[in-house]
């Protein structure tokens, strides 16, 4: 028996919009383009783009943009629920900022829609230097497994990714895909998300999708440079390619890079692997460290 669920793991270029419409059409374009897939992942702060539609002033702000992306917020959900509906997959959609209590600091949200419209969020955990010094983004305490027909996703955003202890609880709440939305600004960043993600995936003995963005943005601070690949991991411990890499695209290059999982296998892996770091964790905790 088999659990076969198609990913597709999107590297997402950054667009200016001189309306809604433009947006709509390009996110469907793209949705389209993987509608063969079960489960579609967008980056982090993709939603950034949306700051072009208060016009340059706004866009080129970084608070005022925060501001101007939120106020898309209802339409952006509507979108992402009707094409989930039609093409009856999974999307998280593009991360962006979030204002949970008003008056108070933005998060970085990212967003999970099903055919029967959203599931629920997940905001990233830690953050880094950039966002808490310079654009005052903050964190949003607290971790969720979604269970869904597509398998038990977990959400790791970017530098979230890099922090064993927060893959580690979503894998023992029964994640058996991580999703790793990422927006890094140099091959460094991005090769520090990558071994993260490769790391999540050897340590808890699953699968973890990688999905940057790409390009350059002249037009906003926080997004004007974006390195990485899209790829989707997975433990090298004999089940799986050698490497861990189930697929991968091409430094910068836009587009999908998509691949079938068995979910069975992730089982499979933690109960029957070469190694068992998912079951053996436990041991590394009580190591005492001698003087």
């Amino acid at each position: 028996m088999s659990r076969p669920v198609r990913i597709a793991a999107a590297a997402y270029p950054f667009d200016w919009f001189d309306d809604l419409a433009a947006y709509e059409a390009k996110i469907t374009a793209w949705v389209t383009d993987a509608a063969d897939c079960d489960l579609l992942v967008f980056p982090e702060y993709g939603a950034m783009e949306l700051a072009s539609l208060g016009g340059p002033e706004i866009a080129r702000d970084l608070e005022a943009s925060l501001h101007e992306v939120v106020h898309h917020e209802a339409a952006r959900d509507a979108l992402h629920a009707r094409l989930a509906a039609e093409h009856g997959c999974h999307i998280l959609a593009t991360s962006g900022p979030a204002f949970p209590t008003r008056g108070g600091r933005p998060v970085n949200r990212a967003v999970l829609f099903g055919p029967q419209g959203r599931i629920g969020h997940q905001d990233k955990q830690i953050m880094t230097r950039f966002e808490r010094e310079d654009w005052n983004v903050t964190g949003a305490p607290g971790l969720q497994v979604f269970d869904t027909p597509v398998g038990k996703l977990g959400i790791i955003i970017c530098y979230d990714s890099e922090f064993p202890l927060l893959a580690r609880k979503l894998a023992e709440a029964g994640a058996e895909i991580l999703l790793a939305p990422s927006c890094t600004d140099s091959v460094a960043g991005f090769m520090r998300v990558r071994i993260g993600c490769m790391a999540r995936a050897l340590e808890n003995q699953c699968v973890v999708v990688q999905a940057p963005t790409v390009g350059d943005c002249d037009w906003n601070p926080a997004i004007d440079e974006n390195r990485g690949i899209a790829a989707i991991y997975a433990p090298p411990d004999g089940l799986w390619p050698e490497t861990g890499i189930v697929a991968e695209g091409v430094m910068d290059a836009p587009g999908w890079i998509k691949a079938e999982i068995d979910l069975d296998r992730i089982a499979e892996s933690r109960r029957n692997g070469r190694v068992l770091p998912f079951a053996h964790w436990p041991e590394s905790e009580d190591v005492p460290l001698q003087s």
